[in-house]
């Protein structure tokens, strides 16, 4: 589904077979509801479908008696309905036809203005609740999604594909640094300890933490932590120092 714009302005196409009836709506749209900005109209369901797909609208006002085609039957146009719609109609018996749509609201002819008002103001609530509901989504997906699992490294101009879940640590060797893997093996890599740092904060920030300047550790990796000696015991017996400057946040992430 795509984003619908800024309820403040609410683009909306206007479909009835008589011209005279779209004016009247364009008109008290005008007059109660400047926030609806009228960009298309259509005297049947073919134009309809036409203007729809080429404006995008956030809202159509779909009369049902149209020759060929009801108002209602608009669904079999879509594959999805990505916009609000609000049935005009002069039978009341079309209401639960209109619901059957999903229409946010249907008003019936003669047009009053005060009902028509009340059908903008409940589009504005339904385009609300469509966007928050896409940004829970959103949300949703970011914290679900597969976010990288695995960071590449250059050693000796081979590169290693390595999960970030199997890095104990990472332990400066001069202007090079190496890798300690769960699994016991090293790669030593010519990158300093601070560009190592950066690339996997930036991949999982969460785990992987700097107690000194000669270590970044992998949180999920700690054995024991010892105060009085300031360093941690990782996987695999890896001992790793802890600097007086990192201790108090260390202690707060344990």
């Amino acid at each position: 589904m795509r984003y619908f714009r800024s309820v403040k302005k609410i683009r909306a196409v206007l479909v009835d077979d008589e011209l005279a009836a779209r004016n009247v709506l364009a008109s008290l749209l005008q007059l109660g509801s400047p926030n609806v900005e009228v960009v298309g109209t259509a005297a049947n369901m073919q134009e309809a479908v036409t203007v729809i797909n080429t404006e995008k609208p956030d809202l159509v006002f779909l009369d049902v008696e149209m020759p060929n085609h009801a108002g209602y039957e608009i669904a079999n146009f879509f594959d999805e309905i990505d916009f609000q719609i609000v049935f005009v109609t002069a039978y009341n018996q079309y209401a639960v036809k209109a619901f059957e749509v999903n229409a946010v609201d249907y008003i019936l002819k003669p047009i009053e203005r005060e009902k028509l008002t009340a059908a903008v103001q409940k589009v504005e609530q339904r385009i609300q609740l469509d966007q928050n509901a896409l940004k829970y989504h959103q949300l949703l997906n970011d914290l679900t999604s597969n976010k990288p699992q695995t960071i590449a490294f250059s050693e000796g101009g081979k590169k290693h594909l390595v999960q970030l879940e199997s890095i104990i640590a990472v332990c400066a060797k001069g202007a090079y640094s190496q890798v300690l893997l769960e699994d016991s093996k090293t790669l030593l890599l010519s990158k300093n300890i601070g560009a190592i740092e950066l690339e996997l904060q930036e991949l999982a920030s969460s785990i992987f933490f700097r107690p000194h300047k000669s270590w970044v550790i992998n949180l999920d990796h700690i054995q024991s932590y010892s105060k009085s000696e300031q360093q941690l015991t990782l996987s695999n017996d890896v001992i790793a120092k802890v600097s007086r400057f990192k201790k108090a946040e260390l202690e707060s992430l344990l």
